[in-house]
């Protein structure tokens, strides 16, 4: 299966982070770094963005470590 890959807009409404949250984020390996595409493009892999958003809301409801 190939994975599907999401452009920078798109992340940002299924995470509601801004573009800058976005990066430093990754930045800080407290996110999935994008993925190059070409030379003035990147993208995110929609599984990636998935599990990140589904570990804020294990630790959110206190399953601090519980990664799936």
């Amino acid at each position: 299966m190939n994975p599907l890959i999401l452009k920078r807009r798109a992340v940002e409404a299924l995470t509601g982070l801004s573009r800058s949250s976005i990066y430093r984020l990754a930045a800080a390996s407290q996110f999935p770094k994008p993925i190059p595409l070409g030379p003035r493009a990147v993208g995110w892999r929609a599984d990636e963005i998935v599990d990140w958003i589904e570990q804020r809301t294990a630790e959110r409801d206190g399953a601090v470590g519980c990664h799936g």
